[in-house]
């Protein structure tokens, strides 16, 4: 403990009332909640089952669970939960499930497969078109973060199109709750929803979780909050940790308002400020400070440093966006050679995808090491994924998610209607769909036509079976692949030819997995066959869905919001122009501070060096366009500023740099 600067400790300390730690960039949050849980077992005597840690994502959570783990090391640490809301919501759920009406082995729907269920609906209705499912998706989502029931958001609707949606979003849960599924944001509105209406159950989990801390507060949306506010009761049990300043995620539904509200919900509420940044050099710091002082504050925060003063913060003018990136390939490599540092020292930020695809050229054309994070892996792939579903079912045909993904991609003409009347005879039979399709029982629920179809896949996908058991399995499962039309479908459903072309060579690219697989099976067993081969291949897939990014000696390519949390000795911030940063979408709303708060976020990313790059023309649209530089660069204290790039004098910098390298690459040369 005595690590912690005073604040820290004060933090630490602060268990008698509710506690808000507003954390500024850098000031070692992280330690504060480690290092408090640490405090309440073994200073407070607080059993550690009774007390948990929620935060945003794996990679932190996992961060969290390491480190609390060294610092109550045995039997004395077990039981703390340190987890994700989403984690958190779906252990509720879990034990609550009997209570819910939700049978054990409830599936859990991902994005993909909740988008194909309301696409299944909208065809079905007929009144959606199907080109704005994203769109409507996004509009569920919102409306279940923000605690609104079907027929609430139907009460409210105050046009045709809004009406839809509400009616839409009522067929989705009705048939939710007839697949036994929940998607991901019933993941913490259903726990909410129990606790409201089941006050014996609140008391047991308020039992159960004694003290509550919880990180990036300011990312919590209405129904995450109210969660928080229903386990923590009346008590003093809460501490939570925010930074209103990196508050970059209103678009997913995050209120920042919610710091605010705490003292609302908790009166005797302790504001505790972390203003002490140990990232970044007093420049950066100072920077990042009269920037984000053009937003409007409930809380007035400074952030500080004891590190040095250090360099300028550069700004770079380039003719157009490729130039930018050939700029910044170069200036990387010119600082590596200078420096000797590793590639993993810098990071390219961007605020939005599109701009890594010219960066990536750029990098490529010089064979540097990159990574661009967020990327998809490769079972991630929704082609992929269905794939991999029918290979489930082969494996297992009681794999009812599976069986859900599959049953209409491509499309078999079994409606919404027939599957939801499968689920409920399975249900209350206890056994998967695909057993119940041949029950004797089912013929009474459903017509003659929807039997058939039923009837049909059933023995479709047992022959596919008996092949894959008896003849040669990687030829049988490439029949499969034939039988369904597969390419077709994707051609259907893709943009355009190239991209289906492509989603094809990844469908084959996973045949070739499963052979490689059953060899690597055969070689360790005689007997093995084609279920141990994709029992190993789901292996993979599970293993590479939990594992977290590992670090390497590569370049990081990450937009600005994925970069929150995330720290670089040198930093480049590409596309400092108007309607880019700030967005265009963000200066029609009016919604400036939010952009604010994001540029914000990138500079304080910066350890040691960063740069902030902008092009005098960019390609939208297919033309070059003029741009104008972002009224951020404005917002910078001029005297931390260093531009280049924009006249002569710049030019005359540039050749000199030029020259510097040279001779530092000369130098490294005679070295050897």
């Amino acid at each position: 403990m005595n690590k912690l600067n005073s604040q820290q400790q004060k933090a630490l300390e602060a268990i008698s009332h509710p506690c808000l730690v507003l954390a500024g960039a850098g000031s070692g949050k992280t330690s504060v909640i480690t290092r408090k849980i640490a405090y309440l077992v073994k200073e407070c005597g607080m059993p550690a089952k009774n007390i948990a840690a929620v935060t945003f994502t794996n990679k932190a959570a996992k961060e969290m669970k390491e480190r609390v783990s060294a610092l109550i090391p045995g039997k004395q640490g077990r039981g703390i939960l340190v987890c994700t809301f989403h984690t958190l919501g779906l252990t509720i759920i879990r034990q609550e499930c009997q209570r819910l009406g939700l049978k054990a082995g409830f599936s859990i729907f991902d994005q993909e497969d909740a988008r194909t269920l309301l696409k299944e609906l909208s065809l079905q209705s007929g009144e959606i078109e199907t080109d704005l499912l994203d769109f409507v998706q996004n509009t569920i989502s919102q409306l279940k973060n923000d605690m609104k029931t079907p027929e609430q958001a139907l009460m409210v609707a105050s046009n045709a199109q809004e009406s839809l949606i509400a009616k839409l979003y009522l067929s989705y849960q009705t048939a939710l709750t007839a697949y036994n599924a929940v998607d991901f944001d019933d993941l913490i509105n259903i726990p909410v929803k129990l606790f409201q209406e089941h006050p014996d159950i609140l008391e047991k989990w308020q039992r159960r979780i004694r003290y509550m801390l919880v990180d990036e507060y300011q990312d919590t949306n209405i129904s995450q909050y109210e969660l928080v506010r229903l386990i923590v009761g009346d008590r003093s049990g809460l501490t939570v940790v925010g930074d209103d300043d990196q508050s970059i995620y209103a678009w997913r539904g995050a209120r920042p308002e919610n710091l605010v509200q705490l003292q609302t919900d908790f009166p005797t509420l302790e504001l505790i400020k972390l203003e002490q940044n140990y990232r970044s050099t007093g420049i950066i710091l100072d920077s990042a400070n009269k920037l984000i002082a053009n937003n409007p504050h409930v809380y007035e925060k400074k952030l500080w440093s004891n590190l040095p003063h250090g360099d300028p913060i550069r700004v770079l003018a380039t003719p157009n966006d490729m130039a930018e990136s050939e700029r910044v390939v170069n200036e990387i490599i010119a600082h590596r050679l200078r420096t000797n540092s590793s590639y993993s020292d810098y990071a390219i930020l961007y605020r939005g995808n599109h701009q890594a695809r010219i960066m990536e050229m750029a990098l490529r054309t010089e064979d540097l090491p990159y990574k661009v994070s967020g990327g998809q892996s490769f079972f991630s792939k929704s082609e992929v994924k269905d794939i991999m579903a029918y290979l489930r079912l082969i494996v297992n045909p009681s794999d009812d998610n599976a069986l859900l993904r599959i049953i209409n991609v491509p499309r078999r003409k079994i409606g919404t209607s027939t599957l939801q009347t499968l689920s409920s005879y399975a249900n209350e039979r206890d056994i998967s769909l695909y057993d119940a399709i041949c029950e004797f029982g089912l013929q009474s629920r459903l017509s003659k036509q929807a039997l058939e179809r039923l009837n049909e896949f059933y023995n479709w996908l047992q022959n596919v079976m008996r092949l894959c058991e008896e003849a040669q399995p990687i030829n049988a499962i490439e029949e499969m692949i034939d039988d369904i039309g597969y390419e077709a479908w994707l051609h259907g459903n893709s943009n355009s030819s190239a991209a289906a072309e492509k989603r094809m060579q990844n469908v084959r690219m996973l045949v070739d997995n499963v052979k490689h697989a059953l060899e690597r099976e055969l070689e360790d067993d005689d007997d093995a066959g084609i279920k141990e081969a994709i029992n190993r291949l789901m292996l993979r897939d599970m293993m590479e869905r939990q594992s977290e990014e590992e670090e390497s000696e590569a370049i990081q390519l990450t937009t600005m919001h994925a970069s929150k949390g995330l720290e670089w000795p040198n930093v480049y911030i590409l596309g400092m122009e108007e309607e880019l940063l700030p967005h265009r979408s963000s200066i029609e709303e009016n919604n400036i501070e939010e952009e604010r708060r994001l540029a914000y976020v990138g500079i304080t990313r910066a350890k040691e060096n960063l740069t902030l790059t902008y092009a005098l023309k960019r390609k939208q649209f297919g033309e070059m366009m003029d741009t104008t530089p972002s009224r951020f660069l404005d917002e910078i204290p001029s005297e931390h500023l260093v531009w280049e790039g924009r006249g002569e004098a710049s030019e005359e910098l540039n050749t000199q740099k030029g020259k510097d390298t040279f001779a530092d690459l000369k130098s490294l040369l005679d070295e050897f």
